[in-house]
């Protein structure tokens, strides 16, 4: 594989506070990268300095190939926050930026339709983009960071404010972005990243806690499927009663009053002793739910479950 940037101890720090710790990685050609994390982990500051938007205190960010060139020329960045022109109709704007980045007026136009029709947004080219819907306003921002074709996407939080019609377009336009060029991404969707990513780095603190395959994350925090229990009856003293019972044939790996999980790495076989269990209890079992493990358990298991400001 191809890197077509290369991060290098990577750090970020205003005044005594570090928001990036010494990051170094790298992100290949035809990649989809993502970047997990809680409110302030530091995402939107990495992705900053690799624009070319913030300075980095400490490391480097090298571009190789094409992208070597000229960077900034050839990095497209949807910030979180959509940004556009209030009083210019979708495709004045598009226009505008194209004609900013030394496109002919003819190539502008062109790339501009072109656009306005991958995303969606055709029927809206001569509407002026303050009167536009939210999601509207997301994909028209995915279209302005787009204008020049750049090699490099980044994205922060794409998927921010689409109903599920957009969110299905953008997502399916990411992925066939990414198998020509590069994208990364920020985002607080587990399902979007595990849709959509070829590789996801969960970073807290400034630091990458893990970095992999989101299917060999999965994998990272224990082998087996789960089983979710819901009790029907919120009565402690029977709910703990069965949890030691059942925590003898499963792991419990987490309890939210009536709300008990497990996980065996051969959870059918125990899966019958369980349901045996839970109806001998007296609790009453309102649902038995299987899953296999995925990207927000990875998540909450290395972040926690305290809430961010």
């Amino acid at each position: 594989m191809i890197p077509v940037i290369v991060v290098d101890r990577l750090t970020k720090k205003f005044g005594d506070f570090t928001a990036v710790d010494g990051l170094s990685f790298s992100v290949y050609h035809n990649e989809i990268f993502g970047l997990l994390g809680p409110n302030g982990a530091g995402k939107t500051t990495t992705i900053s300095m690799i624009c070319g938007l913030l300075p980095p205190t400490g490391g480097s960010i090298e571009f190789t190939g094409q992208a070597k060139k000229n960077p900034k020329l050839l990095i497209g960045y949807c910030p979180q926050e959509n940004i556009y022109y209030p009083k210019l109709t979708c495709l004045e704007q598009l226009i505008f930026i194209g004609r900013m980045y030394g496109m002919p007026a003819a190539h502008a136009q062109s790339r501009s339709v072109e656009l306005l029709e991958l995303l969606g947004l055709s029927d809206k080219k001569n509407s002026i983009a303050s009167k536009l819907s939210g999601g509207m306003k997301r994909r028209l921002n995915i279209c302005l960071a787009l204008v020049h074709n750049p090699e490099i996407l980044i994205l922060d939080e794409p998927e921010a404010g689409l109903d599920p019609q957009s969110r299905i377009l953008v997502r399916e336009f990411i992925k066939s972005f990414g198998r020509q060029k590069t994208v990364i991404l920020t985002t607080h969707n587990m399902d979007e990243a595990d849709r959509l990513v070829h590789r996801v780095a969960i970073m807290d603190y400034g630091r990458f806690l893990l970095l992999d395959t989101p299917e060999r994350l999965k994998k990272s925090i224990g082998e087996g499927d789960r089983v979710e229990i819901i009790a029907e009856k919120d009565d402690e003293k029977l709910i703990n009663d069965f949890t030691a019972q059942a925590s003898l044939l499963a792991e419990m790996i987490s309890r939210n009053s009536n709300h008990m999980v497990f996980r065996h790495h051969d959870l059918f076989k125990v899966l019958p002793e369980l349901k045996k269990l839970a109806t001998n209890s007296g609790l009453g079992i309102s649902e038995f739910k299987l899953r296999q493990n995925t990207l927000e358990d990875v998540f909450i298991q290395l972040t926690g479950r305290n809430l961010r400001q």
